[in-house]
């Protein structure tokens, strides 16, 4: 069996079509995790969409923030941002399919058994890999049930920006939901930021990526994220990084988690997004 883990793809549907031929498949035994942020900025959202859902039990998608935006556009009314390049999802025929399969993705995805947990972006410092789960579940039922639409219309703000064992009601959804599909960095008092979004490199000397925050309480679990296309292609013990900028030129990229180790790259095929991140 193996297990590969596949990059923010953001509507860039020919990059991934050739990436899964090169990974040569085989679904009675292999598994494809997508670490969110299927959907936005790229030209094909909904053929991305439609052909990840086609995969059926071998895909493992965990939701980034486009595709909350996404559900957001679909099932909410006042949202206060653009429908962006998501046009073409909104008036598709199979419309309705497409969210329902897509609010039925998980925020975290854990696998004990490989010591894996696949979030969107970044985990809370203070949180364990059950504590991570067990959060992003509270989120994942409302999304699936019948408040959704008032959840998506109230998770947008960057409020509450720290967190507290007492916080209850949206202020938790809305906390969780930053974490696990938004942050990138943290100030040193323990704060999410939402702000910076270049690489280390050139954050200001308050802030600290969200991985190496001082004892962070997942780093005896590999983490497999996105989210941070400045970033780059990030591999060191306990972490991977695979947001590799598709959208804006970069690669589609693919690691497998099982076994030998093999990353694939799948480069651009010209498609450039301006660089208004």
């Amino acid at each position: 069996m193996a297990v590969y883990a596949i990059g923010d793809v953001q509507g860039c549907h020919a990059e991934l079509s050739r990436l899964l031929d090169r990974l040569k498949l085989d679904p009675a035994e292999d598994e494809v995790w997508f670490v969110g942020d299927l959907v936005n900025r790229g030209p094909k959202s909904l053929k991305v969409l439609r052909l990840v859902r086609s995969l059926g039990d071998m895909a493992v998608v965990t939701l980034g923030n486009h595709d909350l935006h996404l559900l957001a556009l679909a099932l909410a009314d006042d949202v206060p941002v653009s429908s962006g390049d998501l046009g073409p999802v909104l008036d598709a025929p199979d419309r309705d399919e497409l969210i329902d399969w897509l609010r039925h993705r998980p925020l975290a995805h854990y696998r004990p058994d490989m010591n894996t947990l696949m979030v969107h972006a970044g985990v809370c410092p203070q949180w364990d890999p059950l504590q991570t789960v067990r959060c992003a579940r509270e989120v994942e039922k409302v999304l699936r049930g019948s408040d959704a639409a008032k959840f998506l219309a109230a998770m947008y703000g960057s409020r509450p920006d720290r967190w507290d064992t007492g916080l209850r009601g949206l202020e938790r959804l809305r906390f969780t939901t930053n974490c696990l599909t938004r942050i990138r960095y943290c100030h040193r008092d323990g704060r999410l930021d939402f702000d910076a979004k270049g690489p280390p490199s050139q954050a200001k000397s308050s802030l600290v990526p969200w991985f190496d925050m001082p004892d962070r309480n997942t780093d005896s679990v590999r983490i497999v994220f996105g989210h941070w296309s400045s970033l780059g292609l990030l591999q060191q013990p306990g972490l991977l990084g695979l947001d590799t900028g598709c959208v804006w030129g970069g690669a589609l990229t693919a690691v497998r988690l099982t076994g030998p180790a093999r990353i694939v790259a799948e480069e651009s095929a010209g498609y450039r997004k301006p660089k208004n991140r």
